[in-house]
């Protein structure tokens, strides 16, 4: 008889998360590095990304994400979940095929909006105008229209964004890339063949390293893609093995670090869209039920720019910028002890100057807090 797991608080889930996400304390090491290391950042604007990596690395700054991007060492992406992702050009080479069933599906969207629509005849044409030239959606879209009169443009411009492996084109703006972006065929830009084999183990190691230990309904929520149960059960001999409070299994790797329910947190601002509350089918390792409609329930899809108090989602921020003056607004779900709001303070000053780095007065702005029971 096999002895029973041992069972990891939800208190020590919230720090193995913290810690291989880069929250405990901000590390060392490039932005190449710690994008494989998250495996990922959601990418959804072109902003988040910024502050992302600014939370997580020592001496972070916005011109570090840049070159980066522009010495083609990181990509950005329709990835996991269908959404917009950064992700190392090696690891986007690796792991984009064994997304595309994921992709594929979600072509299923486009309902009868797609009446009429031969992917075996869209996609040799459009990868022949983006062998041409990068171009925006608009104007693949208007060209897609040209060569396919009567077929409806969203749907042609859908298709090709799930179809075909592309990347956004990074520009000088201050963010990377300018709200219309223009995408190009991944292997022009990494002068370089995209691996057309899918690997589900590989990106399923990854995923445990970034976020474990973690259900198959995690892997799940994360990456969107079905059937990851045989993929884990495959893995199960390399892998160590936990419980969850409410009896579920974990897997994880052996070496990864579980570091004790007592290790201090301080507080970190996190960035709209950030895969840390997004990368779980279960978030309350990382954030309360009762506060999780003020986080999940935007009607737009949007999920807010979030705080951390010793390491649990304690509330949201935003920025408001008045001609010269920049101010960091920040409401929290229930009152902050003293000397909590006082390190929050002092982190979301520097934060904001980050930001903001062209204003010249800077102001953080604690709002009542939502008094959630």
């Amino acid at each position: 008889m096999n002895a029973p797991h041992e069972v990891l608080t939800r208190r020590r889930l919230n720090r193995a998360t913290l810690a291989r996400q880069m929250l405990l304390r901000r590390e060392r090491g490039s932005v190449v590095e710690a994008v494989e290391r998250l495996c990922g950042l959601q990418a959804q604007e072109p902003r988040p990304p910024f502050p992302g990596l600014w939370t997580r690395l020592q001496g972070f700054r916005r011109q570090d994400l840049h070159r980066a991007l522009h010495d083609r060492a990181v990509v950005r992406g329709t990835l996991m979940r269908g959404t917009l992702h950064l992700l190392s050009a090696a690891d986007y080479i690796a792991h984009r095929m064994t997304l595309q069933p994921m992709l594929s599906k979600n072509l299923a969207l486009l309902g009868t909006r797609a009446e009429g629509l031969d992917e075996d005849e869209v996609l040799p044409v459009a990868r022949a105008l983006l062998d041409e030239r990068p171009r925006t959606f608009g104007e693949l879209r208007a060209a897609l229209v040209e060569a396919f009169p009567g077929i409806n443009d969203r749907a042609l411009g859908f298709t090709v964004r799930m179809r075909l492996p592309l990347v956004m084109i990074p520009t000088e703006d201050r963010w990377g890339f300018p709200a219309d972006s223009r995408f190009g065929l991944a292997e022009h830009w990494l002068g370089t063949p995209v691996s057309d084999e899918a690997n589900a183990e590989a990106l399923v190691l990854r995923y445990l390293a970034a976020f474990g230990p973690a259900t198959a309904g995690d892997v799940q929520r994360w990456s969107g893609l079905q059937g990851i149960k045989p993929v884990l059960e495959s893995l199960r001999p390399r892998l160590a093995l936990f419980q969850d409070e409410r009896g579920r299994t974990l897997f994880d790797l052996p070496d990864a670090p579980r570091p004790a329910a007592e290790i201090p947190a301080a507080p970190r601002f996190l960035p709209e869209f950030d895969n840390l509350v997004l990368s779980h089918a279960d978030r309350t390792r990382v954030l309360a039920d009762e506060h999780r409609h003020f986080i999940l329930g935007a009607k737009n899809g949007r999920i807010p720019a979030t705080f951390l108090v010793d390491g649990w989602v304690a509330g949201t921020w935003r920025v408001e910028r008045k001609k010269q003056a920049a101010t960091l607004a920040i409401t929290p779900f229930t009152t902050l002890p003293k000397s909590t709001a006082a390190a929050l303070g002092e982190e979301g000053d520097a934060l904001l100057r980050f930001l903001e780095d062209d204003a010249d007065t800077f102001e953080v702005r604690q709002n009542p807090p939502l008094n959630v029971v």
